[in-house]
Order: C-alpha cells, then structure tokens, then sequence
C-alpha cells in the first residue's frame, strides 16, 4: 500500500468513525445520563436520512434540509421525553426495552406511510459534488472530506459545551453522581428532555450527512444501532471522550480490516470489542463501577 492510498484510506476510517460518534454521543449520553436504554435509537438515524430526502426535494437545498432534519428531531425528541421516556426514569430496563422497541415499530410504521418502501438517493450540494484528483487512478469525494471536517466540528462542539458551560457541568455532575447532584439543588427535569432531545438530533444529524453517499432505505438504523453500542461499551458508558475513542477505533478497524482482511472484516471489530473488555471491563474511559 502506498502512501496515498493509505492516506485515503485513514480519510475514509475517520469519515466513518466521525459519523458514527455523532450517533453513539446521543446514546451515550441518554444512556449515562437518563439511566434509559434506548433501542430506537437507530430509527432516529433512519428518520433522518428520510428527513434528508424530504427535505431537499421540497426546499431544493441540503442546508436547510440539515437544518430542518436537525430541528424537526429535536422537536420529535423533547415531546417523546416528555410524553413517554420520563416514565422510565427508575424503571427496570425490561421497561426501557418494550417502549425503545415499540418506538421502533411506530416509527418505522410512519416512515412506511410517509415514503414508502422504496430505495432513495439524495444528492449532495452541488459545490461538494465533485472529487479531488490524487493519481492518475485515485481520486477522492469532496464531500467525503467535506463530512470529516463537519463532524469533527460538531464534535468539538460537544466537547466545548460539556466541558466549558454550566449546562455541561450539570451533565457531567448527573453522570458522575446523580442523587448528589440531586442533593445539591439540582433539578434535573429539564435537562433531561434536553439531553434525550439533543441524542436523538445527534442520531438524525448522522443519518442526515450519511444519506447523500449511502442509499436512504427501510432498516438503515438497525446496524447503526449495534455499531453504537459497541462504541459506548468500548469507550465507556456515559463518557462521550470514550465514545470518540470507541468511534475512531471502529472506523479504524473496519477500514483496514476490509483491505487486509476482508474475508474476516465483518468479525474483526467484536474482537476489538471482547480484547477491550478483557483489559478493561468498564470500557476504555469508563468508570470501574459503570
């Protein structure tokens, strides 16, 4: 492998983990921070990708449908927290699993109603639909690279707003000890139609930038949603840095995997996954007692 192509390569390992980690961020932090196991939360990422299409069809422009995709989730996110997931809190997971399913049933069921069962394909804005010419036999998509760079932007984002405001000092405090933070006057109702709202625009905000270089199609979540897990428990639950690590380690994995191994390519990141928790049971970042 030369230079280039390996370059390309780890290109296409971070574009993938990047998109991924938008997506395990949410659940991590619903997860880590509301204590609710969410198995919808792969559905969002396909409502998303459906929002994508919807959305550029009606406005003509993959801006405004990003932003109208983000917005509507969002929405679709606080009034779920409130309607259903807050009678969760406390509740045993067998709960958390009977409603996440049968979100996924209605969901899917609106989706069919609302588009079909077609396969669709949405294009992506005509400044990024071209590619960057790097031999005379390999070129790269502009809008491949165009996904990194935003991703890593939001992430950084995340990281600043739990990091660097008081709302990400609340979060932080609920992960670490919520009946403390409980103590202390903090009152958590709010922010936990926040924090699900936010993971569920976060899963759409994947689906969204995923849908122009991947088909838009029933089912599309289901995958995402293993991937997912598989992240938070490689990085940690609740810990978004361990879902960046976890996110970086599968892109990695399945990239080089498919090239060097493709026969066991499909294999290789649960072995990454049961390595991780020979080492560490608690996830790369975790806490030893999550």
């Amino acid at each position: 492998m030369d230079l280039i192509t390996f370059g390309v390569q780890i290109l296409n390992a971070v574009q993938y983990g990047t998109v991924l980690f938008l997506v395990a961020s949410g659940l991590t932090l619903v997860f880590g921070i509301l204590g609710v196991i969410n198995l919808a939360h792969g559905a969002f990422y396909m409502l998303g990708a459906y929002l994508a299409y919807w959305l550029t069809l009606v406005t003509g422009s993959f801006a405004l449908a990003m932003l109208g995709g983000v917005v509507i989730a969002f929405i679709a996110g606080m009034l779920l927290e409130t309607m259903f997931v807050r009678l969760l809190y406390g509740r045993d997971h067998l709960a958390q699993v009977l409603l996440s399913f049968g979100l996924i049933l209605v969901i899917d069921e609106v989706r069919q109603l609302l588009f079909g069962k077609d396969v669709h394909a949405v294009a992506p804005p005509a400044w990024l639909s071209g590619s960057i010419q790097l031999t005379d036999n390999l070129s790269y998509s502009v809008y491949r690279l165009a996904i990194c760079i935003f991703c890593l932007g939001v992430a950084v984002a995340i990281f600043l707003v739990i990091n660097r405001t008081k709302i990400g000092m609340i979060v932080r405090a609920g992960a670490e000890n919520r009946e403390m933070a409980r103590v202390l006057g903090i009152k958590f109702d709010r922010v936990n139609r926040y924090v699900f709202a936010v993971g569920i625009a976060l899963a759409a905000l994947g689906g969204i930038v995923i849908a122009p270089i991947s088909t838009v199609f029933p089912g599309m979540g289901d995958g995402m949603l293993i991937l997912s897990f598989v992240v938070i428990v490689l990085g940690g639950i609740g810990s978004v840095a361990g879902a960046a690590v976890g996110a970086l380690l599968i892109g990695l994995t399945d990239t080089f995997g498919k090239v060097f191994f493709p026969s066991a390519s499909s294999i290789l990141i649960y072995v990454l996954m049961a390595a991780v928790l020979v080492w560490r049971p608690s996830g790369i970042l975790g806490r030893p007692n999550a």
